[in-house]
């Protein structure tokens, strides 16, 4: 049997645990971190070396009597703070410079410029209006693949308080996915105000069909029925990888019926995939219209991806006959992806909506025509064109065009847009050109935008090469405030330079 002795811990001396035990036990090896036992007790510390008596316990504490605090006197009110002096409204910040997230100073627009201004915010409010839906439209889309059925409601009848242009497809995409989630009269109620707010939509023919499937249910969503679509969800998906050719005459009856229009869209999608001219018929019909019209987005989309010359040619007919601005747009797209540059061109020089042409130019930079914006800047009048060929130009990375309109250019708003698209232009291509252009400008707005541009590249070299030159105190101060937060060796020898004067 084991005794285990006590720790005594008195006067700072630490006296470790002994263990007697009937057999000897090898001797233990000494801690190098504590202190060794040692061979006799001190005589104050013998009479409790090997004692076993208990402790006697500890007598609890006596609860400490705390005076009661006096109460708080009451606080006086506070006398009313007087009315602050309203501030001096801001300036409106350039419409051209509205993408960037810093300047280094802003300064208020010339009144010339204020009604360009107005005119584009009004412009860009509206379009904004109408990515919004867009971007709600696809979300709810999205959340039906997941069978997320209450989100995608949600998402639906973002678009369809703004009662745009998508309002109709989204108020039967609600219908759909308020069916799929058992809300059978809700559904109802969505298709009813679908035929009375919307009473010439391409969706009334869907809409009817969705009706009947919900009415056949007996208020009951059939699980049998969500099963099927889910099968033929799968079986649609699985002859993309295996004979979508055979399948084509299948596909072409399931567009004709009266299936969901999930389940067209696959089917669409299949047929994209086809090399046969049936296929291509098939997906050419359907992007003449005649369909939903999502179906017939889907079908222009694909064309753009998919299509060749023949595609390209029908896309070209859709577009003059078609009053739709969204259908347009998408068609617009298309050329894009298609890299047909001719086609935006034509659109670029023809098309009477002012919109849709600053559109085709912007698309056709994206799409590498820089030669093309070139030529179209010379014969152009509209300062409203010019301004989006010059973006178009940026977008195409043309800078040498940039830099001879930034110099030659009569109209200064129109330099300086270009000055500012040098200045997010990479600085290897314009950081020497920028410089250049600053000594002949004599406008004061272009001036300080150049400045800007050269900060935004961190331009260090060139702000300072421009400091020493400049004679305008103000201009001066504006530069050095600049260089003080650029962290560069030629800005910090520059103010070295100022202090040791």
């Amino acid at each position: 049997m084991t005794k285990i002795s006590r720790i005594i811990v008195m006067t700072g001396l630490f006296v470790a645990p002994a263990f007697s035990q009937e057999a000897p036990t090898p001797a233990a090896q000494p801690s190098p971190w504590r202190t060794p036992r040692p061979a006799a007790p001190p005589a104050a510390m013998e009479r409790f070396w090997d004692a076993d008596v208990p402790l006697p316990p500890i007598p609890p504490m006596a609860p400490m009597a705390m005076p009661a605090m006096p109460p708080m006197p009451a606080l006086a009110p506070m006398p009313p703070m007087s009315p602050m002096a309203l501030l001096a409204p801001m300036p409106p910040f350039p419409g051209e410079l509205e993408g960037f997230g810093f300047l280094a100073f802003q300064d208020a627009p010339r009144a010339a410029r204020s009604g360009d201004v107005e005119a584009a915010r009004a412009r860009a409010e509206a379009r904004r209006g109408l990515d919004s839906d867009d971007r709600h439209y696809r979300i709810g889309k999205s959340y039906l693949d997941r069978k997320e059925y209450d989100k995608a409601v949600d998402a639906f009848n973002r678009v369809i308080e703004n009662k745009g242009s998508r309002a109709d497809g989204a108020l039967y995409w609600r219908a759909y996915a308020q069916n799929r989630s058992g809300k059978r009269e809700d559904a109802l109620a969505s298709l009813a105000e679908l035929q009375k707010s919307y009473s010439s939509s391409h969706w009334l023919e869907d809409a009817k069909q969705l009706q009947q499937e919900i009415r056949s249910q007996n208020g009951q969503i059939s699980p049998e029925s969500a099963t099927d679509e889910d099968l033929k969800l799968m079986a649609i998906g699985s002859l993309m990888n295996t004979d979508p050719e055979r399948a084509a005459p299948l596909l072409e009856k399931l567009l004709k019926s009266t299936n969901s229009a999930r389940l067209k869209e696959r089917a669409l999608f299949v047929l994209a995939q086809s090399r046969s001219q049936k296929s291509r018929d098939l997906l050419l019909s359907v992007a003449k219209g005649g369909s939903n019209p999502d179906l017939q987005a889907k079908a222009v989309e694909y064309l753009g991806v998919y299509g060749g010359r023949e595609s390209l040619q029908t896309l070209v007919e859709i577009y003059r006959g078609s009053n739709d601005a969204h259908m347009k747009r998408l068609i617009l797209t298309s050329f894009m992806q298609a890299g047909s540059r001719e086609n935006l061109l034509a659109v670029a020089k023809s098309e009477s909506n002012p919109e849709l042409k600053v559109q085709a130019i912007q698309l056709l930079g994206a799409a590498g025509g820089s030669a093309d914006l070139a030529q179209l800047y010379a014969g152009e009048s509209s300062p409203e064109v010019k301004r989006a060929i010059i973006q178009g130009l940026f977008m195409s990375g043309n800078a040498d065009k940039l830099v001879e309109l930034a110099k030659s250019e009569k109209d200064d708003n129109l330099r300086h847009l270009a000055i500012n698209q040098l200045g997010i232009s990479p600085r290897s291509k314009t950081g020497s050109a920028l410089t250049s252009l600053y000594a002949p400008e004599t406008n004061a707005d272009n001036k300080k935008a150049i400045i800007n541009a050269l900060f935004i590249q961190n331009n260090a070299a060139a702000l300072v090469e421009i400091a020493r030159k400049e004679s305008d105190v103000n201009v001066k101060k504006t530069i050095v405030q600049q260089l003080a937060i650029m962290h560069s060796k030629e800005a910090s020898d520059y103010l070295m330079e100022i202090l040791s004067k």
